[in-house]
């Protein structure tokens, strides 16, 4: 890709920005449009907060084909020229529409001692770039596409990750349809695509990533107004750096299963939105490494997630078994997450406290009938290191914390989190399941004391700035094999339509 097309592509995507920098007016103009006619996800009898396509906020979804603008019809309920482009007809009746969607994400990463290795420090200066097309056909079918771009700059860059630099991505590209067949909705989805149905830190978009994690493949669902099902066969995207060509579903790894979901009455526990989904999920990799060997593993994921709201508290909650074998070794590995929020206060913006706690099993990674580590497929990888320096392997975490907004649009969330080894003859793991080198070969089993701080000031439903600090005191265990503690600030300004 020439220099000058990227120019071209950038340009075509910051375009509609420019009007929202340049007029914020109009920016806040859009906030008020919004609370008129929120953005929901694609409509289905069952309750949106457990369909398994993620969350909205302001109306807005991190899986950006999750949202319905179609509120946007009515020209009354648009504040300014981005809102036209929520919703474009096709057709004289409005059947047929088209809905654009964009991102553009500019951001700072400063790490000392990277790698926790004593070191000069790193700097990264990461631009993301994304434009995406809904193309809905009636009510029943829809094509969607979403190319991106991913560039970076810096200090002690190392050698990239094609999620970090990647001229341009097909990130999403699927067509999907519908039928209703009484009160239950069936429907099938095709194509590389976003999948989140399951607890945040087995399955996640990895949205800190420049390029989102996606998959290739087929999923199903059935959904009627209090149990679905979700059930899919997906291998994940194998990233280049280049053009799209290089982009191609990943011939070594395969991920199936099904979710099932039930929604708990909303009059028990004196009024709630709460969930109930079990899941069984298989898991293989030909070419699987744990321990410095590699080979074929084969993992199955049984397990239950529940989360939802019930008055000021808020819960997720998670356990599940994981069995099977890797090469010659039996897996038989456990992973438990509990986590809760107690608001302080009727207010929306009233404080929270909360607390987690997470074991994850280890041991077997160097030896061994079993092997018991336990592994996430494509979790949130920054939930228990912004600097990507833990993951839920032979890892337990307790970490208390609070989240207050100063003001309406900022919200401010401070943790501290202690960390040891669940099994202190096994390694400590990073977020890309890599061993720290040496690690296994030492007893103590405190890891880490990480202190968190997180700020995130919603200048409009549009316009977000983000900062980040982070520090990792490294405990015996990383100590003993010689290595350091480190430091980790980050900031970020997102644009998106």
């Amino acid at each position: 890709m020439t220099h000058l097309s990227r120019l071209r592509a950038a340009t075509a995507i910051l375009v509609p920005f420019a009007g929202l920098v340049l007029a914020p007016s109009s920016a806040l103009a859009q906030a008020s449009s919004v609370e008129k006619a929120p953005a929901t996800p694609i409509a289905t009898g069952y309750p949106a907060a457990g369909s398994g396509d993620g969350a909205n906020a302001n109306g807005y979804n991190l899986s950006r084909w999750a949202e319905d603008w179609r509120g946007m019809a009515d020209p009354a309920k648009r504040d300014d020229p981005l809102d036209r482009l929520k919703f474009l007809p096709l057709d004289s009746n409005g059947d047929i529409y088209l809905t654009l969607s964009g991102e553009a994400r500019l951001r700072m990463n400063h790490t000392t001692n990277p790698n926790l290795r004593e070191s000069k420090a790193q700097r990264q200066d990461i631009l993301r770039l994304v434009g995406g097309a809904d193309l809905h056909v009636g009510s029943h079918l829809r094509g969607y596409i979403e190319v991106a771009h991913g560039g970076i700059s810096g200090v002690e860059l190392g050698a990239p990750a094609a999620t970090l630099r990647n001229d341009l991505a097909v990130q999403q590209a699927f067509v999907e349809g519908d039928v209703d067949v009484g009160s239950v909705q069936l429907g099938a989805r095709y194509g590389r695509q976003e999948f989140t149905d399951g607890p945040n830190l087995l399955v996640s978009q990895r949205d800190n990533n420049t390029i989102r994690y996606t998959l290739n493949g087929i999923r199903l669902w059935a959904k009627g107004k209090t149990v679905r099902a979700d059930l899919f066969d997906l291998k994940p995207t194998a990233y280049g750096d280049l053009g799209t060509e290089d982009d191609i579903s990943d011939p070594a790894r395969r991920f199936s299963g099904v979710s099932l979901g039930f929604a708990v009455p909303k009059t028990a526990f004196g009024g709630s939105s709460l969930f109930v989904d079990p899941f069984f999920w298989r898991r293989k990799n030909s070419v699987g490494a744990w321990g410095g060997r590699i080979g074929p593993a084969e993992r199955f994921y049984a397990g239950v997630h529940a989360y939802g709201d019930a008055g000021p508290l808020t819960i997720d909650w998670t356990v599940n078994h994981q069995f099977g074998t890797y090469i010659d070794q039996r897996i038989d590995a456990w992973q438990f997450f509990v986590a809760q929020t107690y608001r302080v206060g009727k207010a929306k913006t009233a404080p929270r406290v909360g607390v987690h706690f997470d074991y994850s099993s280890g041991g077997g990674g160097y030896g061994g009938q079993t092997l018991r580590n336990a592994y996430a497929p494509f979790g949130n990888n920054i939930y228990y290191s912004y600097q990507l320096f833990l993951t839920p392997s032979n890892l337990v975490t307790l970490a208390p914390n609070v989240t207050v907004s100063p003001a309406k649009s900022l919200r401010v969330t401070a943790e501290y989190a202690l960390n040891w080894r669940a099994n202190v003859t096994d390694a400590v793991y990073r977020a890309s399941g890599a061993p720290f080198a040496g690690t296994q070969n030492f007893r103590a089993a405190r890891i880490a004391n990480v202190s968190r701080l997180q700020a995130v000031w919603a200048v409009t439903p549009r316009v977000s700035v983000t900062g980040r600090y982070e520090h990792l005191a490294a405990g015996p265990a990383p100590r003993d094999a010689g290595f350091k503690s480190s430091d980790f600030l980050a900031g970020w300004i997102s644009l998106r339509f």
